[in-house]
């Protein structure tokens, strides 16, 4: 079985790491995916028979790695998507990025533009035909003198299509190894990690906040 690093595990609710590059579902390229992976560990842990019921809430795209969520029954399932869809549901992430930023913290606003036959999204103006509003602070952790690159952390308020890559490449601080809207890092692994996920539990009700480093958050 895939090796799966479970972060935290009961009834109602599964949190694994997704590593870098693997698609959160099934898509056309046919790879493992994470709720394949998800599925399989539980059916042999519990010697489920029949198909495994699993609930994907949210996804992360492909080169991403980091934390994610998955409902293990319908009713988890509803709850935390509504979560995601009232803002409930946040998320951080960590990312190495080009350049020094003139602030130590502050926040990103834009309008994207995804090209679906590209796969790729565009800030553009608020009046283009379906361009969709973008919102994300960001906070300046560390910053590297010698290479030139600060460490941030990232929370997002909203969830558009590549945001964090899209909006901090059009502030002239794109993502080391973003092999699509990157200057630098070219056959790199991009060093954006979603590393932090704070939910209200949806049965018990209570707050839970759930964390997952990479490796290069020390470096």
């Amino acid at each position: 079985m895939q090796d799966l690093k479970i972060i935290y595990e009961d009834n109602h609710i599964i949190v694994v790491e997704k590593k870098p590059n693997i698609p959160s579902q099934a898509d056309k390229t046919g790879d493992i995916d994470m709720l394949t992976i998800v599925k399989r560990y539980i059916k042999e842990k519990y010697q489920k028979p029949g198909n495994v019921y699993l609930g994907l809430v949210h996804r992360l795209d492909r080169p991403v790695g980091g934390i994610m969520i998955f409902a293990k029954t319908s009713k988890a399932a509803s709850r935390l998507s509504d979560e995601v869809r009232t803002k409930v549901f946040k998320k951080k992430y960590l990312a190495r990025v080009d350049g020094k930023f003139e602030k130590e913290e502050g926040t990103l606003e834009d309008y994207l533009y995804k090209d679906e036959r590209n796969n790729i999204s565009k800030v553009v103006k608020k009046e283009k035909k379906n361009a969709k509003y973008a919102k994300l602070d960001y906070k300046v952790l560390a910053y590297d003198e010698r290479n030139k690159i600060s460490l941030v952390e990232i929370n997002l308020h909203t969830g558009r299509h590549h945001q964090i890559r899209v909006q901090l490449s059009n502030a002239g601080h794109s993502i080391y190894g973003d092999q699509k809207y990157g200057t630098r890092g070219k056959r790199k692994q991009i060093a954006l990690w979603a590393y932090e996920l704070t939910i209200i539990h949806p049965i018990s009700k209570k707050e839970m906040t759930f964390k997952d480093e990479p490796t290069w958050f020390h470096q």
